[in-house]
Order: structure tokens, then sequence, then C-alpha cells
């Protein structure tokens, strides 16, 4: 199984991908994705937890490395909702992070189970919806 973390060197995302260390099968694969070009620096930091989970830090502009062959993908990219900004301003921001994220999952892993973490969740989960039902991956189910 391999699962990826988009957004993984943010709060969410780094203690995500330290309880996916300790609870996925061993054997897994677990990769780590973010622009930040701390992201392997983070991936080796969580591959110091011993358990049998292989982690990999991917970062930079394109995911598609994180996500080849995934079959779970969690994604907590975006900006945190700052003093004076409402929803909206950061549905305006984290809306178009969410999107481009999700036309990678669709050509790269379109049968992956897809978890968004990203806020505002009510808005992002139903741009990621229209995004895959667009692509034509879209399954209800996942």
């Amino acid at each position: 199984m391999k699962v990826a973390v988009l957004g993984a060197t943010g709060g969410i995302g780094q203690a995500l991908a330290l309880l996916l260390k300790l609870q996925l099968p061993a054997g897994s694969d677990l990769a780590l994705y973010d622009i930040a070009p701390v992201t392997p620096g983070v991936a080796v930091d969580v591959s110091h937890i011993p358990t049998a989970v292989n982690v990999k830090g991917f970062s930079g502009e394109d995911p598609t490395p994180a996500l080849e062959g995934a079959d779970v993908v969690l994604i907590s990219a975006g900006v945190a909702r700052k003093p004076g900004m409402d929803r909206s301003d950061l549905f305006n921001i984290n809306a178009g992070l969410v999107r481009g994220l999700i036309d990678k999952v669709a050509v790269t892993c379109p049968k992956a189970c897809v978890g968004i973490i990203t806020n505002p969740v009510n808005t992002t989960v139903a741009i990621a919806a229209e995004v895959l039902k667009k692509a034509g991956v879209y399954d209800k189910r996942k």
C-alpha cells in the first residue's frame, strides 16, 4: 500500500506523516510531498521512527513522483486562516491549490482514495469532486 501526503511540511501534514509511519502496515510506502524544499528532510526525520514503512520525500512544483502508484492520497496543503481573513479569502487561495493537486491525482493515480483536510473543507471537497468528474475518474465511494 502506498499513501501520499500532499502538504507534508505543514503542521497537519507533519503530524499526519508521524501517525501514518506508526500505523501503516509493514512494507507500506509513505510519500511526503510539499512545495517547500525541506520536504526530503521531514521524510528523513519521520524515517527514524523504527517501523517497516518506507518513507520518501518529494519537493518542488510537481507532485507527480509522489503520486505514482498511490492507493491513498491525503491533501493537507494550503494556507491557514490568519487574523482578519474570512472563509471566502481562505477559499480563494486554497481552492486553486486543491484543484491543481486533484488534476494531478486524476492523471497519475485515478483509482486512489482521496482524503481532503484543506480548509474550507465543505468547498474544497466539492471542487475536488468536480475536477475528478470532469476527468472521468470520479467514484463517489472514494
